[in-house]
């Protein structure tokens, strides 16, 4: 038995241990097992959205058991506080875990480069609990200001100081900015009273992006009435101000964001380790101390050939060193050649708010400069590509509600437009309405079949009839009633009193012709046997669809259909312009309209339950929560 053991379940330990599954599904002689302290893995990169409350706390954790489901990855929730390499051993205080292959991806903890106070009076913002705990602070002092009588008191209440201006700390900031617009008219205070600070030791803010980024980043923050302080030699950090040589900024609430090293357990081991607290390995991602240890994500140093800096901490690190060593240790259980690590990144991204962003993303050699809603855009896209690959689409849906269609206070790109902020029991008169149309249609035509099963009243005549007059006249028939014109169209140019008919692009055209030459048509112009048969599946699913949208059952299916349905009749040439409610109201009803007063509202909550239970609905994510 090989047992492989990765330590942390942060971006590079899940997407490792996932590539490693993928490699070893069928080798039964080995043993996968991930250990996390904790029982979920955390979204690191979206921590600041929790901390300014723009989405809920559980949008930046998914269970890690929900990740692995129905692969071959053991979960163990424990703490490993010792690795001894000799014996190939990780010990907890409960437990001892052998390992022929380990994989180390702790991750970091922030530094506070030995600055007096820092530790002790500052909030971080590097886990879950620590964007719960930011929260809670920054309404705490929006609430005790809003009862502070002494002025001096209540300023500095409502101060709020993010020391470091890279990714992490812009990005906060300028989610306390919308924070505090929210709070300001929760609490009744003046937002003129409420003072953000996003202060740095280096000359400019986001410095690995090019200054016209940076310029376009300043102004923004300058816009949301954030300050920059730039060039901030901080001295020291107590309980009430953050000390900037001679300069003191009173606050109640700061929050370090300056800089990570390693995690305690990396730095306590004895191996080569440079940067701050970063483990040294090969090309091949190898620990240079030990061949059967790896190392993913930020506890990576390495070097690659032609650069002059280490990779950089950043989750694209991650992604793209997680499938080099599940190669890698694949094969040296196989005994085939390894891969080396050659990393291209892709550039990085920033949000200032929910509405602005900016990003310099491309490929390695040739990078692009995106601001505004094209830089969100990118953001959002990237976020969902990696969630869908973390947890399918399960997670991609969950992640789509928190930033598109539950939001508040319209923080998101797309601004509240999506948002689903109207109850479902508003639509219900036109879910009525519309099924009560498409089933009293649908049972006139039934008649019609029924009356006369060879008569084809929902396909127009073929243009190659020998007897035109013959095709005219049925045209003409065709436009008996106003929404059985549908066949209406099949009149327009066979007869001159037809009912007017949507225009059709004419390459749509020339394909419905095609297709209905095929399967039709005869060659005399008379209709095949196919064709009785669509008009009576056309004319049930009429009546069909329209039941289910009375009774308020599997409406979103059953609203999708009918507008297939119009479009197919438009295809045709036979739509007339009231076609054009039915495709509208199709679309209104899409939403959850049956979850009110219908069946739906009993029945999809037990297919849901059912569901999930089947073991391919799990392991492909295929469920919503």
């Amino acid at each position: 038995m090989k047992r492989i053991v990765l330590l942390g379940g942060g971006y590079g330990g899940v997407l490792t241990a996932k590539k490693l599954a993928k490699k070893f599904k069928k080798d039964g002689d080995v043993e996968i097992t991930l250990i996390d302290r904790n029982p979920y893995h955390t979204l690191l990169t979206e921590l600041h959205e929790v901390a300014a409350n723009r989405t809920p706390e559980d949008a930046v954790k998914i269970e890690l058991k929900k990740i692995f489901e129905g692969q071959k990855v053991q979960v163990v929730m424990d703490e490993v506080r010792h690795i001894d390499f000799t014996a190939q051993t990780l010990e907890s205080r409960k437990c001892k875990y052998k390992y022929d292959y380990l994989v180390i991806g702790t991750g970091c903890k922030p530094t506070f480069f030995g600055i007096p106070g820092a530790a002790e009076n500052s909030f971080t913002l590097w886990s879950y609990e620590d964007a719960v705990r930011l929260k809670e602070q920054i309404r705490d002092m929006f609430g005790e200001a809003a009862k502070e009588t002494d002025p001096a008191v209540r300023k500095t209440k409502l101060s709020f100081v993010v020391v470091g201006a890279g990714f992490t700390g812009v990005e906060l900031v300028g989610e306390m900015a919308e924070f505090r617009d929210e709070l300001c008219k929760e609490f009744f205070i003046d937002p003129q009273e409420v003072r953000l600070v996003v202060a740095d030791m280096a000359p400019k803010i986001l410095p690995i992006l090019p200054d016209k980024l940076i310029a376009k980043s300043e102004k923004r923050l300058a816009k949301m009435g954030v300050e920059v302080i730039t060039n901030a030699k901080i001295t020291r950090v107590d309980s009430q101000a953050v000390i900037m040589g001679d300069q003191r900024i009173p606050a109640h609430t700061i929050v370090w964001t300056a800089g990570v090293e390693g995690s305690e357990l990396v730095g306590s081991l004895d191996v080569q380790q440079q940067g701050r607290k970063r483990i040294v390995t090969n090309d091949k991602l190898q620990s240079v101390d030990h061949d059967n240890v790896y190392v993913v994500g930020d506890n990576i140093f390495y070097i690659p050939e032609g650069e002059e800096r280490p990779v950089p901490q950043m989750v694209e690190n991650a992604e793209q060193a997680a499938p080099i060593i599940a190669h890698n240790i694949h094969a040296d259980v196989k005994n085939q050649p390894k891969k080396s690590y050659k990393p291209g990144f892709h550039g990085t991204m920033v949000c200032i708010g929910s509405h602005y962003g900016v990003a310099n993303v491309g490929l390695p050699n040739r990078m692009f400069m995106l601001s505004g809603f094209m830089a969100l855009f990118a953001k959002h896209f990237i976020n969902m590509f990696y969630l869908f690959t973390v947890a399918g689409f399960n997670k991609v849906w969950s992640y789509m509600m928190h930033e598109f269609f539950h939001v508040h206070h319209r923080r998101s790109f797309v601004g509240g437009h999506f948002s689903k902020r109207s109850p479902n029991f508003w639509l219900l008169p036109l879910r009525l309405y519309v099924g009560y149309m498409w089933l009293s249609e649908g049972l006139e035509k039934l008649w019609k079949i029924i009356d006369n099963p060879s008569r084809i009243f929902l396909i127009p005549p073929s243009p190659h009839a020998a007897d035109a007059t013959s095709a005219a006249s049925q045209a003409v028939d065709a436009v008996a009633k106003t929404v059985d014109a549908q066949a209406a169209a099949s009149a327009v140019t066979n007869a001159k009193d037809a009912v007017e008919a949507l225009p059709v692009p004419h390459f749509i055209t020339s394909m419905m012709n095609g297709f209905m030459d095929i399967f039709f048509y005869q060659s005399n112009g008379d209709y095949t046997v196919l064709a009785k048969v669509f008009q009576t599946g056309m004319v049930l699913a009429e009546i069909t669809f329209g039941i289910l949208l009375i009774i308020g059952l599997f409406t979103a299916l059953s609203s999708v259909a009918t507008i297939a349905m119009g479009l197919m009749i438009w295809c045709s040439g036979m739509a007339p312009y009231e076609m054009l409610w039915y495709l509208t109201a199709g679309v209104a009803l899409i939403g959850g309209s049956g979850s009110i007063f219908g069946l739906d509202y009993y029945v999809l909550p037990w297919l849901k339950k059912h569901w999930k239970r089947i073991p391919l609905v799990r392991r492909w994510y295929l469920y919503t929560d």
